[in-house]
């Protein structure tokens, strides 16, 4: 498994001593003997793409593999410290199982006695299990949470006690829940009998271990309420604060092994319902296998507090191939798809991942002239057609004026971007028939053009321009939950429909913003 992963994804390498050293570490990183610190994780095998997957720029340095369900020796995990940690220190995060305690502990206190600064986060994010124990909660998907925003944090230049303790804040302040209708088989072993056809568990472990309940199966809608309602009362004592009103979150919904997308979109489309009726805040939503058990029927879910510290800690860039940052608006399609149908047809969310997808698929069969910025823009015009509705016309319109703009200027950098975006965005008004605060795109499109060209005229970079941008487009997709609708579908609907709500449509350009601001690696 490991081989074929560092052979497919250039920058993973392995270290020496394989395969009783099973350590995958990322090739491309700095020098050991630089000022960032290595952030390391692991444990048992059997939960990809945990670990390996989340090794790469922005996230991991190295990640530890045991045999299946079994925590890697301290001798591994001293020599994955050893490898990639210098003067800055190493983060080794945890999950809260005996075993990965035991030997991540060991080989920590190992390299502290050779000089190496070590520290250590636990993460224990399992409500299905009572606080109430010497051994505390286990560590499941959540996790992965906590991989990011150290990961983000060590690669902005913290300290090594800057990045423990965004780790460990991170770590307090997530909540998580797994059901299965089908226990994982260990490799060579006999399937388990523990649930028969028509039962399903809730809050089982990573490993199969027994839940907190098992019953009849229910309806996903009420499998998942009950999921919440636990994840909410578990995280109620956290010092990071609970699931109150107006709590913003970012939410995992988590294969964990033979689960399939579409369940999987069921189920974020229950978990936005139930959060938006306890006025919880979803500011991202990740759906895929992100820490699996084998092949176990079920999923998990995961809910991180957030703040704009921590959401910049996630939306930060990263090289991981697991982690999903070049994949913005296919991650977010069930929360938009979920706004929309509050005051629209629902949809919003599937239209914006279709064009997304035929986004990547154009760039990667190079479907026109990318040498260009205008041969990319018309590229990208021709792409998004396939969405259809009235999002793929104006986006598409948008672009192509852009096209035209960027071949008819003279500017260069910043400025020609900024010239073109603003074009693009007085088709899109001209055309949809829409004003900025009517709560449509254009409410986070407007102060995105607006900061474009403040930071094209103060001379900034390329780079810098669309990282102001972004941020006014968050902004203005933000205000929108205060408008009235002036156009578009929500303009035939009451306004109680999408009270506090945010425009889908300003919220899309807000992620697509985001994440084209984050592409510097």
């Amino acid at each position: 498994m490991l081989e074929g992963l560092v052979t497919a994804v250039p920058h993973l390498q392995r270290l020496d001593g394989f395969p009783e050293v099973k350590v995958v570490v990322n090739g491309s990183a700095e020098a050991p003997g630089s000022s960032k610190v290595a952030v390391i994780s692991g444990g048992g095998s059997g939960h990809e793409p945990a670990h390996a997957g989340y090794v790469g720029n922005g996230m991991l340095t190295a990640a530890v593999a045991g045999d299946i369900f079994a925590s890697p020796p301290a001798e591994a995990v001293l020599a994955a410290i050893c490898a990639v940690t210098g003067p800055a220190g190493a983060l080794l995060i945890v999950k809260n199982y005996t075993g990965d305690r035991l030997n991540f502990g060991m080989a920590a206190e190992q390299a502290k006695a050779r000089g190496v600064k070590v520290e250590m986060v636990i993460v224990s994010d399992d409500c299905a299990l009572p606080e109430k124990r010497n051994v505390g909660r286990r560590g499941i998907a959540g996790t992965v949470f906590v991989h990011k925003v150290a990961g983000a944090a060590a690669a902005a230049g913290l300290s090594l006690k800057a990045v423990a303790a965004e780790a460990s804040a991170a770590a307090e302040a997530v909540g998580s829940m797994g059901v299965a209708i089908a226990v994982c088989t260990v490799p060579g072993g006999k399937p388990s009998e523990r649930l028969a056809p028509g039962e399903m568990e809730l809050g089982l472990g990573i490993h199969g271990e027994p839940g907190a309940w098992k019953g009849p199966a229910l309806p996903t809608d009420e499998v998942v309420g009950q999921m919440l309602e636990r994840i909410a009362t578990g995280m109620s004592a956290s010092e990071a604060g609970g699931l109150v009103p107006g709590a913003r979150v970012a939410l995992m919904v988590n294969s964990l092994g033979a689960t399939t997308s579409m369940e999987l979109a069921v189920a974020a489309r229950a978990a936005l319902a139930r959060l938006a009726d306890m006025q919880v805040s979803v500011e991202r939503v990740l759906a895929g296998a992100y820490m699996t058990a084998l092949d176990m029927a079920g999923l998990s879910l995961s809910l991180l507090l957030v703040d704009d510290a921590r959401l910049a800690r996630l939306d930060a860039p990263t090289l991981a191939p697991a982690w999903p940052a070049a994949c913005a608006l296919v991650t977010a399609a069930p929360q938009l798809d979920d706004l929309d149908g509050r005051a629209g047809d629902g949809d919003c969310g599937s239209t914006l991942r279709r064009g997304a997808e035929a986004v990547r698929a154009a760039v990667a069969a190079r479907a026109g002239d990318f040498d260009s910025a205008a041969g990319a823009a018309e590229a990208l015009a021709d792409a998004v057609r396939s969405m259809g509705g009235t999002s793929g016309a104006l986006y598409s319109l948008g672009l192509t004026a852009a096209a035209a703009a960027l071949r008819e200027g003279a500017a260069d950098g910043a400025g020609a971007l900024a010239g073109a975006f603003q074009v693009a965005v007085g088709t899109i008004a001209k055309y949809g028939g829409a004003d900025e605060g009517d709560r449509t795109m254009l409410d986070a499109l407007a102060p995105a053009a607006r900061a474009l060209q403040e930071a094209a005229s103060a001379g900034c970079s390329v780079l810098e321009a669309l990282r102001r941008a972004a941020s006014a487009a968050d902004e203005g997709a933000r205000r929108t939950a205060e408008l009235a609708a002036g156009a578009g579908r929500a303009s035939y609907v009451p306004g109680a429909q999408y009270e506090g709500l945010l425009d889908p449509g300003a919220l899309g350009v807000s992620i697509w913003l985001k994440a084209a601001a984050s592409l510097d690696l």
